[in-house]
């Protein structure tokens, strides 16, 4: 057994501690990795990207024990590929500290709409589901029409709609997201 620490050491600010589990050639469960993982920040040095885990089909398959995301890093697979999954962790830094958004939409599947930059530089769609749990401090989501505080144990479902994400506090918020691969929304 693996207590907390031993293989790596528990999760702190920027860093995320991920377990992965899986079948032996005996054909026994058990900890195939226990380690810290690396982080990426995207290219204008704003928001700080942990990719935890990666499918490519649905229903994913269990089988192997190789890693989809060995070093942490997934930026490559923005959004999920067809039927997949993308699980990662976005630390969102206080809006005042942001540097230019320029390179903060600039990733692929991501689709930001000029119009609504005058609302929020940052607003974007992707064709995904996402699952956004905040962890710690608090984001607000903003859409066209709304917008609402997130504090640590909220979910918000993101369905494929033009969003932001506005820190307004003077701390990170961490977010644990899940984006599942979904059909676009026609006409927005």
């Amino acid at each position: 057994m693996t207590a907390p620490g031993e293989a790596g050491a528990p999760s702190t600010p920027g860093r995320v501690r991920r377990v992965v589990t899986g079948v032996g050639e005996d054909g026994r469960s058990r900890i195939l990795s226990d380690r810290l993982l690396p982080t990426g920040r995207e290219p204008d040095g704003s928001f700080l990207r942990i990719g935890l885990w990666v499918t490519d089909a649905s229903p994913a398959s269990n089988q192997g024990t190789a890693d989809p995301v060995p070093d942490g890093m997934i930026d490559q697979v923005v959004p999920p590929s067809p039927g997949g999954t993308v699980v990662r962790i976005v630390d969102i830094p206080p809006e005042a500290a942001w540097p230019a958004l320029g390179g903060l939409m600039a990733m692929e599947g991501v689709v930001v709409d000029p119009a609504r930059a005058a609302r929020h530089p940052g607003f974007h769609k992707t064709a995904t589901v996402d699952y956004a749990v905040c962890l710690e401090g608090e984001v607000w989501m903003l859409l066209d029409e709304d917008e609402t505080l997130l504090r640590p144990g909220d979910v918000i479902v993101q369905r494929g709609t033009h969003h932001a994400w506005s820190n307004r506090s003077d701390r990170v918020c961490r977010v644990l997201l899940v984006m599942v691969d979904a059909e676009p929304l026609p006409g927005h």
